[in-house]
């Protein structure tokens, strides 16, 4: 049997070769408990090496804090263009799609150039106010209370109007993505309105750059049985990947 620090050498570079350890796999692997497990990982966080989460441990993190929009804009934004742009390219003349909150569903926005009628229905203000230029685009904005934070709105008027509609697509974004917990936002109206957006959709496209990964914000969006496609970056894990195509969800990386 292995001691304490062979295990921990072997749970650090599980770690950071897949970005996530789980309790159950470690068990198996080295052939000990997993109150031995829980307390390695203990041990380990009390030295900054890792975050336990819940039945595992991550390298980042887990849990995400709010950002004005205008900060959000400046991360990762080759990354988020580049999500965008591909995401773009799946609209198509008589769709009719829901465009949710943040910054990379705002680089989707910039990039759709529409080549026939669009019907667009979206919580984003500067979403609408990108998309409003053009003649073939019919834009519905959404109403309600205004979060300075994501320039966007929340609440129960907008979560009504969803009810009169039925799309194909919905573009939404988030601020993590646990493979347990599944996606999250910082805020519960905000992801109250979400779900309301995943009801009125045939199809829930979810655009995250690769940071949005094992992390989790405040509000559960839903499960990740629920998402059809994730379109991200290169940054993201070949274990991740595996784990969401096994889930049925179809990776695109850019």
């Amino acid at each position: 049997m292995i001691n304490i620090a062979e295990r921990h050498k072997f749970i650090l570079s599980r770690l950071y070769e897949k970005g996530y350890v789980n309790v159950v796999e470690l068990c198996k692997e080295l052939d000990v408990s997993g109150v031995t497990i829980r307390k390695d990982l203990k041990l380990l966080e009390d030295k900054s090496l890792l975050y336990r989460s819940h039945g595992g441990a991550t390298v980042q993190n887990p849990y995400t804090n709010d950002k004005p929009v205008n900060e959000k804009e400046k991360i990762r934004r080759e990354e988020k263009n580049n999500i965008g742009k591909t995401a773009a390219s799946l609209i198509f003349p008589g769709d009719a799609i829901i465009i949710a909150s943040g910054t990379t569903v705002l680089a989707l926005a910039k990039h759709i150039q529409p080549r026939g009628p669009l019907m667009i229905i979206t919580s984003a203000l500067n979403v609408a106010l990108e998309l409003n230029r053009y003649h073939e685009i019919e834009v519905v904005q959404l109403g309600g209370v205004i979060r300075n934070n994501s320039s966007s709105v929340a609440g129960p008027y907008a979560e009504k109007i969803l009810e009169d509609f039925s799309c194909s697509k919905l573009f939404l974004g988030v601020d993590g993505i646990d493979v347990e917990f599944g996606l999250t936002t910082t805020s519960i109206a905000e992801a109250h309105l979400n779900q309301q957006m995943i009801a009125a959709a045939q199809k829930t496209i979810v655009l995250a750059d690769s940071s949005k990964f094992g992390k989790r914000g405040f509000g559960r969006i839903c499960r990740l049985e629920e998402v059809d496609q994730i379109i991200t970056d290169k940054g993201i894990s070949e274990h991740m990947v595996k784990l969401l195509e096994d889930m049925g969800i179809e990776v695109v990386i850019v």
